[in-house]
Parts: C-alpha cells; structure tokens; sequence
C-alpha cells in the first residue's frame, strides 16, 4: 500500500480500495501494524544545540584571520599575545551565545504544549485516540473547532467551513463539499473536498478517510521545501568579503617587509619583531567583539520594540533590507472580518436579521457572525435572549444559505442570510428595491467586500421550496485594515524600500487592501499565482518590475519571488505567520515570523515579533538602519586604525629606521584606544533620519569609495604625522627611548581623535559642535579611562612597555603633533561634507 496521489480526484470508493479501508474503518492491529511502517503522525523538528549555537560565533573569516594570528604568536613565544587574541575570541563567542541562546528560550515560551485527540471508527466503534497515532485509511469524525490532524478526503459533510488561512493566507473561511470531484491539476485552494493537516473546522461536520499523514501532507511538503541554507546576512558577506582581500594584504605585506627586512640585514629575532608586530596590528581583533556588542545591544533594544532575535546578525540586516515581503492577513489588515459597508431598507429588521440569523458569540464562530456580532454590539445577547430559536436550517452549500425561525412575541418569522443571488430567487421585494440592492451589490463587490443579503419572512416556513422573503439589507465585510498601516508603508518608502504584498487572497481583496494602505497605485501592477505558474525566469523578472501586489501565491510562488529579487541584487526581508510562508521565510535574508502565527514559521525566522504589525517592522528598521550606521563607524575606526600602524611600521622598515612602536606597545595601543573607545559606539544616536536615504546595497554597505577613501586619509594621516614626530628626534639626536615613547603616545591620541571625530560621518565636528560633544556621550567617558591607563602605563610601570616617563618638552610635542592630526582630519571632512553637498543639488 502506498499513499494515494490526487486524493481530490478520486471518488471515496477508490480510496477504499486504494488504502485498503472501508466507511466503518480499519482494525486495531492494522492501524498498530500501519503506524510501526509509516511513523508517528507528526513533522520532524529541528532545533540547534547549545554546542551548535556555540560554534556558529567562530564562523566568521575574521575570527580566522585571529586564530592565525594566535598560533603564530604562540609559535614564536609570544604568550601574552597569544592569550590575550584567545581571550577575545572567547569573550566575543560567549556573548554571541547567551544572546542567541536567550532568544531561543523566549520562543520556546510561545510554543503551545497541548496534545490533541481525534475522533476515528476502528471497525465501526468510535475511539479518541491521539493525532500522532492516526495512520492512513483512518475513517475520521470532525465538528466545529476540531484541529484538522492530517490530510483527508471528505466522505460525507454537512455546513463543513475550514480555516485554512495557515497554508493561504486567506481570512475568509473555505466552505467544504464531500461530493465534488475535481480535477487532478486543481490548485490547493480549490481542492474543496480536501481537508488539510494543520486547518481547522470553524463550522459544520464531516467524515472523512486520511489520504496522509507526518511527513507526507501537504504540511510536510511546504516545511520540506525549506531545507535549504538561509543565505547569510549582509554584514557577515561584506565582512567576509573585507576578511578575503586583507588576507591577501597581510600575505603579500608580510612577504615584502621580509625580502625587504632580509636585504637590509636585520637579525632572525628583528625579523620575527617586526613580522609579529605587522600582523597584530593588521588584524582588527576587536572587530568581531565589538560587532557581536552592538548587535546584541541592538537585540536588546529590539526587544523593547516586541522583536525577539533569533539570529543574531540578523540585527544588521533590517538595516540592509531593501524588499520588504509582507503577507496580508494579520500583518497589513487585522486579521478577521468586519463590517465595513451596509445597504438597508430596514434597518431594525436586518439588526434583528443579523442577531437570530446567526451561531456565534462575540468572540467565538464563524468570522462573518462574530464580525456580525461585533456590528450590532451590546443589543446582541439581548436580542437573541428575547427572540428564542424554535428552528435551524444550518448553511446549505448548494443553497447558499442558512435560516432561522424566532419566537417574535406571538409570532414566528423566519429569518434567512446567504448569498444575494440565493435570496433574490425567494424574494417578494419590488422592483425599484431590486434594483437599489443590485447596485449595492456590485458597488460592494468591486471594491473586494464579501457580500451577504439578509431576508426576513412572516409566512408558513415549513417547507424550504416555499419561503418568500423581504430582503431588509446587505452588509460588506472584509478584513479591513490596521489603522498604522498606511503610515508604517509611507515610512518604509521615504526610506527606499520597495513594499510588496504576497498574499493567497484573491486578486480583487488584495488590490483594494493594497490601494487603500499604500502598497499599490496607479501604474503598478497586480499578478496572480496562476501567472506565475505559466512564467519562465525572464518573463517572471520582468512581470515583478512593476508588480507591488501578488495574489492567489501558494508557497512555492513566494519563494521563487524571493529568490528571484535576491538574483537581482536585493536585500529581501519576508513577513508571515503560516505555514505557507516558511519556504520564503527560509529562504531571504531576513525572515519575520508573527509571535501568534503558526509553530512552523516561528522556528524557521531569524526573528519573531510578538505584535503582528508591519508598523512594528518599520520601527524595527530604523533601529537597524541605526546599528548598522554604527557598525559603519565602527568599522571605520578600527580599520583606520589597523591601517595607520601598518602603515608606521611598514614605512619605517622602508627607511631603513628602528620599529617606531614595539609590539608590546601595539597591543597596549589596543586597549587603550580601540579597547575603551570601540566599546562605547554601540551607543551612538541616531545621525539625522535614518528613514530618509535609500538603502545601501550590500557591496556599499561597509565599504563603499567613500569609506575607504576616509580610512585611507586618516590611516595616512595618523601614521605620516607619527613617523614624521619619530624621525624627528632621531634626526634630532634623541635617544631611541624618547622617540620611541613620543610616537608611541602620538599614534595614542591620534586614535583618540579619530575615535571622536567618527563619531559623526556625514558632517564635521565643528559644523554643529553641541551635537558633535552630545551625540555619544560615553565616548568620552572611554576617552577618560584611556587616558587614566596610558598615564599608569607612561609613569608606573614605563619599562613593561619599553618606555620612559615623558618629559614636558615630550607632552607638548605629543600635543602639536595630535593638534595637527585633528585639523588634518577635520579638513578632510569638510571637504567631504562640502562634495557631497554640490553632488545632491546636481
């Protein structure tokens, strides 16, 4: 026996043969026999371990570059070295962890731990037994609220409503038929006599055969589809891509200050100095630390804002997005029906209507009558309280209808709500409000409202074939949209970022809820999933150019979209609550799950947000487009600095000179700049809107011509001012000490310099001199602890760092020195200031 294909377009006596069943069941020891071979009805979880989430922090090419670093170090007796390049590489490992870690645990608080039951017949006799022990050919008995346990094929039904919105995004219920059969190429969401593991019955009951079940649902397919590698996140590309070319850097460096330092006779120990101190500080060893602070700072900000963060650089890549993918239900619109517009000719009477005609209470039902239920307000309960149900004719699918007849007083009056078309077949109104109603009608449809009619009769209602009502009104309803939705679209665009809505709703809902919230205006296009399916690569490219709106998209749809904007260059960052999203939540960069959406899609994201609001997502940007102008800034400054002592060292071994700083003296310089003062730019304020510019694309994001141009003039700057100070007193006759210290001191205060000036990127420090000393207040409070330990370091314990206590002609020579590093700098961002003033107004 094997699972059945097509189960939609099989008649259920096929199905019996097919799956070796029969409409009173299978036996006991059949079904034990059949769950041994086929498994446990359940999908498998993945999750990572502790161990895993660990070793995810040692991935970065950076990190490898510093083990490297590390064992060279240790290879030639460098110890303190050694240790200290671990050490960092622990901390930096740990941090990420308990973040990533904590994260983890706050969404394994959402999961629901409940387990369910179904109702099956096992050779006639009923029995509730778990949902992971059902097994194919099970003959399954559903009502109203049952949770659908696997796929089955409808033998028998009667009123059956499901909401599928899980697997299509759609809040209107699916109205369910036994006795349709449909063609084997049927979309899913036409596939009317089907019931999906995952679903739920909102109203009616049914019998049905299970044709699936674990891995081989539909369910399964979708997750399935979802086993490939999330792509990494931009900042980790652009660092590796910085990590490449700086390996390259440091092997043909190192090689020619070797031929170099060979041809001038130095020593092996010289040598093995000088190589050392080149690598140390080439390498940023505190760039992956110092990201992971930010990162995980930003995490935590996040939180504050109902973002959980799965993944921790993922924090960057809200700053990145380019692409916001958003599904409708529940993210763009509320969520559930409402009331949105009526057409009366008796208002009391369609009240009344809409009260009797009706199953649900206020917060539980069917979504039209709770929606129903909501309109009319505090007169519900007492309306049906006064007016007692005496029959119930439940909804009729071949009908269209449901009816009701109430104890009115003395009198009983049937009350009838259904299609309009339904209920002008029984109605006894006039021409003239026919033709009222009409129009409503279609005024109503074509804005993309789900269209009821409501009709009330006094005469005999006995007989169905019968009944002639007085239609009293029509009500619209649809799942309108959130009140700050249309703000949080305006902002993402401001912010150049291109808003799409994937949806599995039809066409029409979509376009009017894209058009009243932002997402689509004129010109812009709206395709369908049907479209998609007949589209190669190039037409597909082509038909997204303009498209802001797809609709009847089942998940592999939204993926290909996904996949596609990426080839194209975008950042994409997709929304989504069910199932049918995790395939496009696996695949882009970002992946947004809904804290009240489904299992499936929560585990899948990099990050769960706990209020299902794409305003929320918006705010969630711009906290991102602020870390990521941080982590900008930050790579500055650490580069900046890397390169500045390569740069000393490199040219002294050039002019045949003695090192100008010692490697001791180089990791010290680590501490005392990039260790206290990096630290603090994870505090940095917002500089101006960060909403108001268009995203930067991944090869621009970090080092675009405008950051390297900056790295290379204070690099330059830093190490030509330095060099110049140290050849000086050699030239000068000072001893080597005294050189030593003063330039030593110098590259110290330049960094310092450098530290606050970075501060600020797109404007000069003098330009706005209050904002410039309060945009981060606590690089000054890093400065200060800078200062405190190079003071202990110059006249405490000078000899551990192979320096003399400076003198106070050295002071004020380390002074002029660092001033003139400050205008040289401070000039250079005018003149960029000034550039990019004349290029915006060109």
């Amino acid at each position: 026996m094997k699972y059945p294909e097509n189960s939609h377009s099989k008649m259920a006596e096929e199905l019996y043969i097919l799956l070796e069943s029969s409409p009173l069941g299978i036996a006991v020891d059949e079904a034990h026999r059949r769950l041994a071979t086929f498994g446990p009805n359940r999908l498998k979880e993945e999750g990572r371990s502790l161990f895993a989430i660990f070793i995810d922090q040692f991935k970065s090419p950076i990190v490898a570059i510093l083990v490297a670093a590390a064992l060279l170090s240790f290879g030639m007796g460098q110890m303190n070295d050694s240790l200290i390049i671990a050490g960092i590489l622990v901390v930096n490992g740990l941090l990420g962890f308990f973040q990533e870690y904590r994260a983890e645990t706050s969404i394994r608080a959402l999961k629901k731990l409940t387990e369910t039951h179904t109702r099956v017949l096992r050779m006639g006799l009923e029995a509730s037994i778990a949902s992971d022990e059902i097994v194919v050919g099970d003959i399954v008995l559903l009502a109203e609220g049952d949770l659908i346990p696997a796929d089955i094929r409808l033998i028998e039904s009667h009123g059956l409503q499901a909401d599928e919105a899980i697997l299509t995004g759609e809040s209107v219920p699916s109205t369910k038929q036994s006795l349709q059969l449909l063609s084997p190429d049927a979309p899913v969401y036409e596939q009317s006599n089907l019931l999906f593991s995952g679903t739920h019955i909102l109203k009616g009951v049914a019998r049905g055969i299970v044709t699936a079940t674990g891995e081989h649902t539909y369910l399964a397919t979708i997750a399935r589809s979802a086993q490939e590698q999330s792509p990494n996140s931009p900042l980790t590309r652009a660092l590796a891509l910085f990590s490449k070319r700086l390996i390259f850097l440091l092997v043909g460096m190192l090689l020619l200050i070797g031929i170099i330092g060979m041809a001038q006779g130095r020593s092996g120990v010289d040598m093995a100095s000088i190589l050392i101190a080149e690598l140390v500080s080439a390498v940023p060893e505190g760039l992956p630390i110092v990201v992971t602070l930010i990162l995980a700072l930003g995490a935590y900000r996040l939180s504050r804002y109902k973002v959980l963060v799965r993944h921790l650089p993922s924090v960057e890549s809200l700053g990145s997005a380019s692409v916001i993918a958003t599904d409708k239900t529940g993210t763009i619109t509320e969520g559930f029906l409402s009331v949105q517009k009526i057409e009366t000719l008796d208002e009391e009477g369609l009240r009344r209507c809409a009260a009797l005609c009706n199953d649900a209470t206020i917060e539980q039902g069917d979504p039209v009558e709770t929606a129903l239920a909501r309109w009319i307000g505090d007169e519900y309960s007492a309306l049906r309280e006064a007016n007692p149900r005496i029959f119930y004719h439940p909804f009729d699918p071949k009908l269209r209808l449901m009816a009701t007849v109430n104890q009115i007083g003395t009198q009983e009056s049937l009350y009838i709500k259904g299609a309009y078309e339904a209920l002008v077949g029984l109605s006894r109104n006039s021409i003239e409000e026919i033709k009222k109603l009409k129009s409503a009608h279609d005024a109503m449809a074509s804005e993309g409202l789900r269209v009821l009619a409501f009709g009330i009769s006094d005469e005999k209602w006995e007989d169905p074939e019968q009944w002639s009502v007085q239609i009293v009104g029509l009500i619209g309803f649809a799942d309108g949209a959130k009140k700050d939705a249309a703000l949080a679209v305006a902002q993402a665009k401001d912010a150049g970022i291109r808003v799409m809505m994937i949806t599995g709703d039809n066409p029409l809902t979509a376009k009017v809820i894209a058009k009243e919230v932002g997402i689509w205006g004129e010109g812009d296009t709206v395709i369908s999933g049907t479209e998609i399916e007949v589209m190669g690569d190039e037409e597909l490219h082509k038909a997204l150019i303009g498209c802001t709106v797809v609709a009847r998209a089942l998940p592999e749809h939204k993926y290909r979209i996904v996949k596609m904007l990426q080839e194209e260059g975008e950042i994409v960052a997709v929304t989504g609550d069910g199932v049918n999203d995790v395939p496009a939540l696996k695949a882009a960069d970002l992946g947004i799950a809904m804290g009240g959406g489904s299992e499936a899609a929560k585990s899948t994201a990099k990050m769960v947000i706990t209020d299902n609001n794409l305003g929320v997502i918006v705010d969630a940007i711009r906290q991102g487009r602020i870390i990521t102008a941080n982590l900008r800034k930050v790579i500055f400054y650490l580069l900046a600095t890397c390169f500045d002592e390569i740069i000393v060292i490199s040219g002294a071994i050039f002019m045949g000179l003695p090192l100008p700083i010692h490697p001791t003296q180089i990791l010290w310089i680590n501490i005392v700049t990039d260790g206290v003062t990096d630290k603090t730019f994870p505090m940095c304020r917002e500089e101006g809107n960060v909403m108001k510019h268009p995203p930067r694309r991944l090869e621009k994001q970090f080092f675009d011509r405008w950051q390297m141009a900056r790295i290379g003039w204070v690099s330059l700057v830093n190490a030509s001012v330095t060099l110049s100070v140290f050849y000086y007193l050699l030239s000068s006759g000072h001893s080597y000490e005294v050189a030593l210290t003063v330039s030593f001191c110098t590259i110290v205060t330049s960094q310092w310099v450098n530290g606050i000036l970075a501060q600020k990127e797109n404007e000069p420090f003098l330009l706005n001199i209050r904002r410039s000393l309060t945009i981060n207040p606590a690089i000054w409070i890093g400065i200060g602890i800078g200062i405190t330990l190079q003071g202990v370091a110059l006249y405490a314990i000078p000899e551990w760092f192979h320096a003399i206590p400076p003198t106070q002609e050295m002071v004020k020579i380390i002074v002029e020195s660092t001033v003139v590093v400050f205008v040289l700098i401070e000039s250079y961002k005018w003149g960029e200031w000034s550039l990019k003033k004349r290029l915006k107004r060109a």
